[in-house]
């Protein structure tokens, strides 16, 4: 179905133009009204010059026979037209005007082209040039209207004797314009022709760039583009093959927390972004599914090279944020460790337990009552201990949780001494930041130390004068100082597998809460986060 304005009064759908058509046929007239009126300027002025050289030119004829001593002689002479009229054909030959009347100062014609038309009054104004006057003026005389001079003679008592008149006939002057014009308009048409093509070329290209669209069509999906860009929450990004960044929309903007007018046109290298994200956005190759992290979001980036007509138009980048996502996804690793080793403590204890019925099957009660006891004090003990010591039932899970996952793999976890802080030390905090901080902390030291004789990590938990204090230490090989740098970067792993994203979500918490981390070595490595109190979290 058409729109409303593709139609007239009558209902019938009207053509609808492409942009560059319309551009076309706009640039065809502009051309064409250019071209036509400079023709007819060219025209008017050269009409306006051949007629003052006209005028010019039969000036200066008439000046110079008027100051001829001959003709001065011949007009004082008993006969004047003996002598003047052979002298005013040859010059009027030699200087193509179309006649020359020299006379009386009564208008008395003593020469003229036609003989017969010698003696007869002048037809035209005299009474000028018999004033002393030179003066021009277009008269129809007996050869059709002409421009023509006069110019009065006078001898040397300087009294007047005679006139001298000299014309060109406007027709000749019409034919003289008319072969200017001849050129004038090969070059109007040389013009007009040249003007066309290029407009052609320019709306060809213009076509090409819009696709055929109508403006209609082009503002329309303008409207969209711009209101899909703004909608969106996923991050989207254009980078050119050179690098720089030529569309953010506001998703990407709030995600990199960046003004998306102001990165428009700037190089991917200037912005304020983790290295490790610049790489893969001014890389120019495909990515999929690339987990990077900034200072307060966990992104998921994908980017796809873009080719239109064989020409590369650079990548088309888009982010998600998995922050939300990845902290669910640490809280669930907590818990199905926290399952996990309650299914541990399950098979341990049906393992007692058999063992206390064979005990009493023995007829050994007194020793199956002493295994039992003992059992269940050292199974209860670490639970009261970090009951007793963390007041905060997701922190005591994640604990607990990490302690029986790593007792399976043969890792002794125990909590220090001053180890102690309730849910109001913490109400601050976000939980799902602790369990990020704590629990990747106590993975990163177990797998530190797994592989060591007397495996253990210490977990210190405790409030501070200056905030909430986590350490986390090992019995491990320790840091090495140069690899302490590089620890909360994306992609650090303690196996070199290059793919370690616990320790970056650790910095990323930190910073989150402006907080701060030291790594140190002492038989070991040792992590100590400090989470200042009352502190705004970074969103």
């Amino acid at each position: 179905m058409p729109p409303a304005d593709a139609r007239n009064w009558f209902g019938r759908v009207r053509p609808q133009w492409s942009l560059a058509r319309q551009l076309f046929v706009l640039q065809v007239v502009v051309v064409a009204v250019v071209v036509l009126a400079g023709t007819a300027l060219a025209w008017y002025d050269a009409e306006q010059r051949n007629e003052s050289a006209a005028r010019d030119k039969v000036v200066a004829v008439a000046r110079t026979l008027a100051a001829q001593p001959g003709v001065r002689d011949a007009l004082v002479a008993p006969d004047p037209t003996a002598t003047l009229q052979p002298l005013a054909e040859r010059v009027r030959a030699d200087t193509g005007v179309d006649f020359i009347t020299i006379m009386s100062p009564q208008g008395i014609r003593y020469t003229h082209p036609d003989p017969a038309r010698i003696g007869q009054p002048f037809l035209g104004h005299i009474e000028q040039a018999v004033a002393g006057q030179v003066f021009t003026e277009i008269f129809p005389g007996t050869l059709g209207f002409s421009v023509r001079a006069v110019v009065p003679v006078h001898d040397d008592a300087h009294r007047l004797i005679g006139l001298v008149s000299d014309g060109i006939t406007v027709r000749s002057i019409s034919l003289e314009l008319e072969k200017q014009v001849s050129v004038l308009v090969l070059v109007a048409a040389a013009a007009l022709l040249i003007g066309g093509l290029l407009t052609y070329l320019v709306s060809a290209r213009l076509r090409r760039h819009t696709h055929g669209l109508r403006p209609a069509e082009l503002s329309r999906m303008y409207e969209y583009h711009d209101a899909i860009l703004h909608a969106v929450r996923e991050g989207l990004l254009l980078i050119s093959p050179t690098g720089r960044v030529t569309l953010c929309n506001d998703g990407a903007g709030l995600l990199l927390g960046l003004d998306p007018l102001a990165v428009e046109g700037r190089p991917v290298s200037e912005l304020e972004l983790p290295e490790s994200l610049v790489g893969s956005l001014g890389s120019g190759r495909a990515v999929r599914d690339e987990v990077h992290l900034t200072d307060e979001r966990v992104l998921l980036v994908n980017a796809s090279e873009i080719r239109s007509g064989g020409r590369d138009l650079g990548i088309v980048v888009t982010l998600r944020d998995h922050t939300e996502l990845q902290a669910l996804s640490g809280e669930l690793d907590s818990m199905r460790g926290f399952a996990e080793s309650l299914r541990s403590q399950a098979h341990e204890s049906a393992n007692r337990l058999h063992t206390v019925v064979s005990l009493i099957e023995l007829g050994r009660a007194d020793e199956a009552v002493t295994f039992a006891t003992a059992e269940l004090e050292l199974a209860q003990q670490l639970t009261d201990r970090v009951v007793g010591a963390i007041g905060e039932p997701v922190l005591a899970a994640v604990l607990l949780g990490k302690s029986a996952e790593a007792g399976e793999r043969g890792v002794e976890v125990v909590l220090t001494e001053d180890t102690e802080i309730d849910d109001v030390d913490l109400a601050h905090i976000d939980s799902r930041d602790l369990v990020t901080i704590l629990g990747n902390l106590i993975d990163n030291a177990v797998e530190a130390v797994v592989e060591r004789p007397r495996p253990r990590v210490a977990v210190t938990v405790r409030s501070t004068s200056d905030g909430v204090l986590v350490r986390v230490a090992d019995n491990g090989p320790g840091v090495d100082p140069e690899t302490a740098q590089r620890l909360f970067e994306r992609g650090w792993s303690t196996k070199d597998s290059g793919r370690g994203l616990g320790l970056a979500l650790v910095g990323q918490s930190v910073r989150r809460h402006r907080g701060s981390i030291e790594v140190t070595c002492d038989d070991g490595a040792v992590f100590t986060v400090l989470l200042p109190a009352g502190s705004d979290v970074a969103r």
